[in-house]
Order: C-alpha cells, then sequence, then structure tokens
C-alpha cells in the first residue's frame, strides 16, 4: 500500500464502499490521508470495514465522491427480464448514483472544490446480452456523467467516470456462471482484473493534480474496449 498522502486533509464519500472496488478505494483513501465515510446498504459490511479504516465520519464538506455501488441484476433474455428487477437494477445502478452526484454537488460548489469519479462498466460501452438492464444503467451512468461535466467545468470539480471490465469481487456472486465465463471471454489479457487495478486508477482521478481531465471515460479491460 502507498505511503504516499496526497489526500491529506481531504473528505472523501464512497458509496457501495463495504467491498470490492468501493472497499479497496476506501481503504486507499484513508490510507492515504484522507477522511473516508461508507456509504452502502449492507449494515454488516460497514461495520466490518470501519474497523480497517476508521469511524468514518464526514462533516458538511466533501472533496471526493467515489460513486461505485451497483448491483448485477439477473442474467436473463430481454425477452423474458422481470420488471421489478429491471427497475431494481435501474433503481440502484442509476438513479441511486444520480441522488448522490445530485446531494454531493451542491456541497462542493459551496467549497469551490470536487473530484467525483462515477463506477460505470464496458457494459455500458459495448453492451453484455442477457445483461440488459446492467448494460443500459452502466450506459446511462456514462451520460450523466458527461453531461455533468459541462456543468462544472468552471467550478474546479471534475467528473469522471471508470469502466472496468470484469474484476472478481463479491459482485459476482450475483451471476450465472455461463455469464462471468462469457466476460472472460472477451477480455484479450485473457484474465479478470483486481481490485487494486481499478482503485489505482480511480485515486489517480482522485487527486488534486488530475485537474485537467473532466468527462473522461477510462476503461480498465485488460483490452477488451474498442472505443
Amino acid at each position: 500500500m502507498s505511503s504516499n498522502r496526497r489526500f491529506d486533509g481531504r473528505r472523501a464519500i464512497v458509496t457501495g464502499g463495504a467491498s470490492g472496488i468501493g472497499l479497496g478505494v476506501s481503504v486507499r483513501l484513508a490510507a492515504e490521508g484522507a477522511q473516508v465515510a461508507i456509504w452502502d446498504m449492507d449494515a454488516n459490511a460497514i461495520a466490518s470495514a470501519r474497523e480497517t479504516i476508521g469511524s468514518g465520519t464526514v462533516a458538511v464538506r466533501v472533496d471526493i465522491l467515489i460513486a461505485s455501488a451497483g448491483i448485477t441484476g439477473p442474467n436473463t433474455a430481454l425477452s423474458e427480464y422481470p420488471i421489478d428487477a429491471w427497475r431494481r437494477v435501474i433503481e440502484v445502478n442509476l438513479n441511486g448514483l444520480f441522488y448522490c452526484n445530485r446531494a454531493i454537488v451542491s456541497e462542493m460548489l459551496k467549497g469551490g472544490y470536487g473530484r467525483i469519479i462515477n463506477v460505470a462498466s464496458i457494459a455500458g460501452k459495448e453492451g453484455n446480452p442477457n445483461a440488459s438492464a446492467y448494460s443500459a444503467s452502466k450506459a446511462g451512468v456514462i451520460g450523466l456523467t458527461k453531461s455533468l461535466r459541462k456543468e462544472l467545468a468552471k467550478s474546479n470539480i471534475t467528473v469522471n467516470c471508470v469502466t472496468p471490465a470484469a474484476v472478481h469481487t463479491p459482485i459476482f456472486d450475483q451471476m450465472s456462471q455461463s455469464h462471468i465465463d462469457f466476460m472472460l471471454s472477451k477480455i484479450p489479457m485473457a484474465r479478470f482484473g483486481t481490485v487494486d487495478e481499478v482503485t489505482s486508477l480511480i485515486c489517480w482521478l482522485a487527486r488534486e493534480g488530475c485537474s485537467f481531465s473532466t468527462g473522461g471515460v477510462f476503461d480498465v479491460s485488460g483490452g477488451r474496449a474498442t472505443y
């Protein structure tokens, strides 16, 4: 783990921060000096994460938002996709991210500084079969990011997103094995990404010195991305 203190004095919120990529980001930000609050639906996981990174209390000022909360939904054809499951995926992955961005932007504007990194997916760029809700929700995250960056371009608040290919995290528990095998088959490096690899990119975008990159879609795809 880096001994760099590039986030000293910064206050961060990480959604989905109790496991997977969100937990990796939370631990790294805290190790590099940030005060980190975890927003997650899993109360038990939050308690475990706090043992690792500290109390996780953030006051009104927020400097960094990492919006990484997400679910996959079922792996099934669109013609058979359960409507309730569609609504659930869109509510968590897209609407939930919108609510968090909306709430935090007003606080960042008061402080005249901010770094927002929204976690999308390669599925949002290319689409995955039998994952229509997930792919659509992550495409929406990309569109929201690009829209918001234009609103905030002169405010010293940058807004970027990352589009990982498959990373072996607890979210795999929500997927069928055939879908996991399909995702692996699309990665030229012939392996899944790691949490550390995605975390490194997210934290690079979250640093103060990353001040001229906004509205970017940054791939962590092992060569899968074609644009």
